[in-house]
C-alpha cells in the first residue's frame, strides 16, 4: 500500500513539474535587427547560447522573443546578439561585426535608415512597452497604473513606454501590465480584449500591427486637431489647429494612410532631388503632377493634373489662396524652391473649409518656419546658359514662444538662350527680387493660443521676344518683336487659433490675408495690364458629437477680389463678394473613415452656389486601402490672365457672350468622382507598396478655350454639351536594395469636350504618360556626408494640336505631335551637415520641338503664333548649386 501511494504521489510531480518550471520562465519580446532567414538562424542559435531556454525570431516584425530562466538576464542575450552583428534595443553591434555579415544581411541601421522606417527605441529596466496615440491614452494608462498600486507612472508617447516605480512588496509590474491591458492598451505582457479595444475613442485606435519599440506614426498627427491634420499630417511634434500650423516636416514623399482623402506629403528632402528653383520644378521627381511648358515666347510652366489644367487645382499657401486671378500665369514663379518645407498635395475632392475653387485637387505650400535650433542657410545656383539665383533663408527663436523666418531670394536671367536657331529666346531674360518674413508664437500648450503671422514682397521683370530687343525703346519704334513683363505684388498675411482648455479636440482658427497684384506688360503691339486686390477670411470651429468618432467643423469665409484689367483698348472691371459658409463631419471607425462636407457661397455675380464633397476609406487590411471620392466645385474664369500664353500671336480674342456677369460668360462649375487602391506588401525584405486611382470631372457651363474655329483666333465661351476628363494613375514604389528606391508610374487621359464644332480631344494632352525615378544615395560616414544619385524619365505620348489647316501649307501643323522623352538627373555630395554641392541636368536627351513658333521670321504678320507648344523647347542644360546651412 505505502509502496503504490508513493508511485501516485512521485507520478503526480512528475505530471506537474513542467508546470512548476513553466512558472519560472519568463517570456520577452525584443526589437532586433535582421534582414533574411540566415538572420533569424544566426539571432536564434545566439540568445539560446546565452541561455535562452527558447527563441524565435521573426524577420517581418523585427521581434525576438525568448523565454529564460529567472537566473538568466535578457540584456546578456541581446549582449551576445549584438556581438554576432545585430543591432536591437539594447545594444548595438559594432561596424567589424556588422561588415563581417554575409551581403544578404546587411540589415538598415538606424544611423543610415530611409523615411519609410522606424526608429528603434531602447527602454530602461523600469520601462515597458505599452501602446496609446494621444493625452487621452497618456491619463489613461497612468491611471490604470497607479490603481494597480504603482507609485507613479510616466508614459511617453514617442518611445511608446510607461516608466513605472512601485514598492515590489505591495505589486509587481505583471498586475500593473495587467491592468492597463484591460482599460484598452497592449504591452509587452498583456494583450487587450478585440471590445476593450474597439470602445476606445477613435484617437486612441493605436496601429495594434506595429511591432513593440516601433515609433508611432498617430503619435504625430493624433494631438492635432483633424482640421490642420489634413494638411500636415505625420509631420509635427507640437499641436496643430486649424489655420495655425506649428509643424517640423519629417517625411520624404508619403502617401497618408490615415486620411480619407487621396494626400501626399512632399518632404524638403524631396525637393533637393531636382534643380527646384521654384515651384512650378517642385514636381520634377513627382508622378502625380504634370509640369509642360506652354509659351515659347515667354517660357512660364504650367501645372495638370487629372488631365487638366493647372486653373482647375486649388494653390494655397499657408492653407490661404494664393495662385489664382492674375497671378495664375507666372504665380509658380514665386514660390523659391528653397522657401518650402513641405507640400501637402491633395488628389481629388478637397476639405469644403477651404473654399469652392478645388475642382481636381488642392496643392498646399508650407514654408520654412520650423526648427530646433537657429538656422541660417546660403544656396547659389547657376545654370550654363545664364541664369543665376541665390536664396538665404533664415529660422530663429526669440524665446520659448516665439520664433521668426527671414526668407530672401534673388535671381536673374541674363544669357540670350536661342538653341532652334529661330531668333527668338527660349526663355525670357529678366530679375525678380522675392523677400518674406514670418512671425510665429506658440503657446498652444498652456493658454491654448497660437498665431503666424506673415509678409511678402516680390518685384518680378522679364523681357522676352527676338534677340537683340531692347525694352527701353517703345515696341513701334523697333522693328524686332518683343515681349515685357512687369510684376508687383504684396501680401501679408494672419492666421490666430485657440485650443480650448481641457479640452484638446475643441479648437476655434481664424485666418486672414490681403494680397495686392499688378501687371504690365505687351506682346508686340498687344497691351495687357492688370490690377487685383484680394482680401480672405476664414473663421473655422472644431469639436465633437459625443467622443472623438464624431468630429465636426463649421464656419464662415469671405473673399472679396478687385479686378481692373486692361486689353488693348478695353477695359474689363468687376469686383467679386463672395460670402459663405460651411460645415463639414468625420464618422471614424475601426476600419472606415468617413468625411461629408458642404458649403453654401452667396457670390454678387455668380450667384448662390451649394457646394457639396464627400471623401471615404476603408482598410480592408492594414496593408490594402480603398477611398472613394465625389464632390462640386466652381470658379470665375480669368480669361485673359490664365490665356496669356496665346497673346504672343496674332490670335484675336472673340468672346461670345451669353448673358454671364463675367465678361458675359457664367462661372464654371464641374464634379468630380474618385476611386483608389493602394496595396503595400514586402518585396526583397523592404516595404513596397502600388497605387491605383481613377477620376473623372464633368463640366457644366466650363469657358471654352477654342484655338480650331481658326489659326487667327482666340475663342471664348461657355460649354453647350458635354466636357469630361477621365484619368487613371498607377504607381509602383520598391526599393530593391538598400539606399536605393525606385518609383514607376503609368499615366492614361482622355480629356474631350463639345466645341461649337463638334466633340474633340482637348489639345495638348497626351493620352498616355510614362514615369520613372531612381534614386540612390551612399552610407553617411562619420561626418554625415555622403553621395545621392537621382535620375527622372517621362515619356509623353503624342498630343493633338489645333487646327491650322487653313494657314499656307509651310505654317501648318500635324494633327497630333511626337512622342517623346524627357531625361534629368543629378548628383549630390554633402560634405557633411553643413555643406552641399549638387551638379545636374535638365532635359539630357535634348529633345525639343523644332517648329515652336509659327511664322517666327515674320512676327507682325498673319500667321505668327508662340503658343503651340507641346514639348521642351530648350535642350539639354545643365546646372551646379551650393547650399552651405551655419
Amino acid at each position: 500500500m505505502k509502496l503504490y501511494i508513493s508511485r501516485i504521489i512521485l507520478g503526480l510531480f512528475l505530471l506537474c513539474s513542467p508546470f512548476v518550471l513553466a512558472q519560472h520562465l519568463s517570456k520577452n519580446q525584443f526589437k532586433v535587427k535582421g534582414n533574411c532567414n540566415l538572420c533569424k538562424e544566426r539571432i536564434e542559435t545566439t540568445a539560446k547560447k546565452a541561455g535562452a531556454k527558447t527563441a524565435n525570431y521573426s524577420v517581418d516584425s523585427q521581434i525576438l522573443t525568448v523565454e529564460t530562466d529567472d537566473n538568466v538576464s535578457p540584456n546578456e542575450i541581446l549582449k551576445e546578439v549584438a556581438k554576432a552583428g545585430h543591432d536591437n534595443e539594447k545594444f548595438q553591434a559594432d561596424e567589424a561585426s556588422y561588415q563581417a555579415l554575409p551581403a544578404c544581411c546587411h540589415y538598415e541601421r538606424n544611423s543610415t535608415q530611409t523615411s519609410e522606417e522606424h526608429y528603434m527605441h531602447a527602454k530602461a529596466e523600469n520601462e515597458f512597452y505599452v501602446k496609446g496615440n494621444c493625452e487621452s491614452c497618456k491619463a489613461r494608462i497612468e491611471k490604470a497604473a497607479k490603481d494597480a498600486g504603482a507609485d507613479s507612472a510616466e508614459w511617453n508617447a514617442e518611445k511608446q513606454t510607461v516608466a513605472l516605480n512601485f514598492n515590489s512588496q505591495k505589486t509587481s509590474a505583471d498586475a500593473i501590465l495587467k491592468k492597463i491591458a484591460e482599460v484598452g492598451h497592449d504591452n509587452e505582457k498583456y494583450k487587450a480584449s478585440d471590445s476593450t479595444y474597439k470602445n476606445l475613442p477613435s484617437c486612441c485606435l493605436y496601429d495594434r500591427e506595429i511591432p513593440f519599440g516601433e515609433t508611432n506614426p498617430k503619435v504625430h498627427t493624433e494631438e492635432t486637431t483633424e482640421a490642420a491634420h489634413n494638411h500636415n499630417a505625420g509631420t509635427s511634434h507640437e499641436k496643430n489647429i486649424e489655420g495655425v500650423t506649428v509643424t517640423a516636416s519629417k517625411a520624404s514623399t508619403s502617401l497618408n494612410k490615415k486620411e480619407a482623402g487621396l494626400i501626399f506629403n512632399i518632404d524638403k528632402k524631396e525637393l533637393l532631388k531636382a534643380a527646384c528653383c521654384n515651384l512650378s520644378e517642385s514636381f520634377e521627381t513627382n508622378a502625380t503632377v504634370d509640369v509642360s511648358f506652354s509659351n515659347a515666347v515667354t517660357g512660364t510652366k504650367q501645372l495638370k493634373m487629372l488631365g487638366l489644367d493647372q486653373k482647375y487645382t486649388s494653390l494655397t499657401k499657408e492653407l490661404l489662396p494664393e495662385i489664382r486671378g492674375l497671378a495664375s500665369a507666372y504665380g509658380l514663379n514665386f514660390i523659391p524652391g528653397r522657401w518650402i518645407e513641405s507640400i501637402q498635395l491633395t488628389k481629388g475632392g478637397s476639405t469644403v473649409t477651404n473654399g469652392y475653387e478645388s475642382i481636381t485637387g488642392q496643392i498646399n505650400t508650407e514654408l520654412l518656419k520650423n526648427s530646433e535650433k537657429p538656422e541660417t542657410s546660403l544656396n547659389l545656383f547657376a545654370d550654363f546658359n545664364g541664369r543665376t539665383e541665390a536664396n538665404i533663408t533664415s529660422v530663429s527663436k526669440i524665446d520659448d514662444k516665439w520664433s521668426q523666418t527671414f526668407l530672401l531670394h534673388g535671381n536673374g536671367t541674363f544669357g540670350d538662350t536661342d538653341m532652334n536657331d529661330d531668333g527668338f529666346l527660349d526663355r525670357p531674360k529678366g530679375t525678380q527680387l522675392n523677400a518674406a518674413y514670418l512671425l510665429n508664437y506658440n503657446d498652444l500648450e498652456k493658454s491654448g493660443f497660437g498665431s503666424h503671422f506673415g509678409i511678402n514682397f516680390i518685384k518680378d521683370e522679364r523681357t522676352a521676344g527676338q534677340v537683340g530687343f531692347d525694352k527701353k525703346i517703345p515696341q513701334d519704334k523697333q522693328s524686332l518683336y518683343g515681349v515685357g513683363i512687369d510684376i508687383s505684388r504684396f501680401q501679408v498675411w494672419n492666421k490666430t487659433g485657440y485650443v480650448f482648455k481641457g479640452k484638446p479636440y475643441q479648437s476655434l482658427g481664424w485666418m486672414n490675408q490681403y494680397t495686392f497684384h499688378q501687371q504690365d506688360s505687351f506682346f508686340g503691339l498687344r497691351n495687357y495690364s492688370g490690377k487685383q486686390h484680394t482680401y480672405y477670411s476664414n473663421l473655422i470651429f472644431e469639436s465633437i458629437l459625443g467622443n472623438t468618432n464624431h468630429k465636426y467643423k463649421a464656419g464662415a469665409s469671405f473673399m472679396y477680389d478687385g479686378y481692373d484689367e486692361n486689353y488693348l483698348t478695353q477695359n474689363f472691371k468687376r469686383n467679386e463678394i463672395v460670402p459663405g459658409a460651411f460645415a463639414e463631419y468625420t464618422l471614424t471607425g475601426l476600419k472606415y473613415t468617413l468625411v461629408a462636407g458642404a458649403r453654401i457661397d452667396f457670390h454678387n455675380l455668380a450667384g448662390t452656389q451649394f457646394t457639396p464633397r464627400l471623401n471615404f476609406k476603408y482598410d480592408i487590411t492594414p496593408q490594402t486601402i480603398l477611398r472613394l471620392s465625389a464632390g462640386r466645385g466652381f470658379r470665375t474664369a480669368n480669361i485673359f490672365a490664365e490665356s496669356q500664353q496665346h497673346f504672343a500671336s496674332n490670335r484675336n480674342i472673340q468672346i461670345l457672350e451669353n448673358g454671364g456677369n463675367i465678361y458675359g460668360l457664367k462661372p464654371e462649375i464641374a464634379w468630380n468622382y474618385g476611386a483608389s487602391l493602394q496595396q503595400e506588401f514586402k518585396l526583397f525584405g523592404r516595404k513596397s507598396s502600388i497605387v491605383a486611382d481613377f477620376f473623372r470631372t464633368d463640366f457644366q457651363d466650363q469657358v471654352m478655350v477654342d484655338l480650331d474655329r481658326s489659326p487667327q483666333q482666340l475663342t471664348f465661351y461657355n460649354l453647350e454639351g458635354k466636357s469630361f476628363a477621365n484619368s487613371f494613375q498607377t504607381q509602383w514604389d520598391l526599393m530593391p536594395f538598400k539606399n536605393f528606391e525606385l518609383k514607376f508610374a503609368y499615366k492614361y487621359y482622355d480629356v474631350q469636350a463639345d466645341y461649337l464644332n463638334g466633340r474633340r480631344a482637348v489639345p495638348f494632352m497626351a493620352k498616355h504618360r510614362g514615369f520613372v525615378n531612381a534614386a540612390y544615395s551612399t552610407n553617411k560616414n562619420d561626418k554625415g556626408g555622403f553621395w545621392s544619385f537621382d535620375t527622372t524619365l517621362n515619356i509623353v505620348g503624342k498630343q493633338r494640336l489645333p487646327d491650322t489647316s487653313s494657314n499656307p501649307s509651310q505654317f501648318q501643323l500635324a494633327a497630333y505631335s511626337p512622342s517623346y522623352s524627357v531625361l534629368n538627373a543629378q548628383i549630390s555630395r554633402n560634405f557633411n551637415q553643413k555643406i552641399r554641392a549638387y551638379l545636374g541636368g535638365e532635359n539630357l536627351t535634348s529633345y525639343s520641338q523644332s517648329n515652336a513658333i509659327v511664322d517666327f521670321k515674320n512676327p507682325f504678320g498673319n500667321y505668327f503664333d508662340g503658343g503651340m507648344v507641346y514639348a521642351p523647347i530648350m535642350k539639354a542644360n545643365f546646372y551646379v548649386g551650393l547650399d552651405v546651412t551655419f
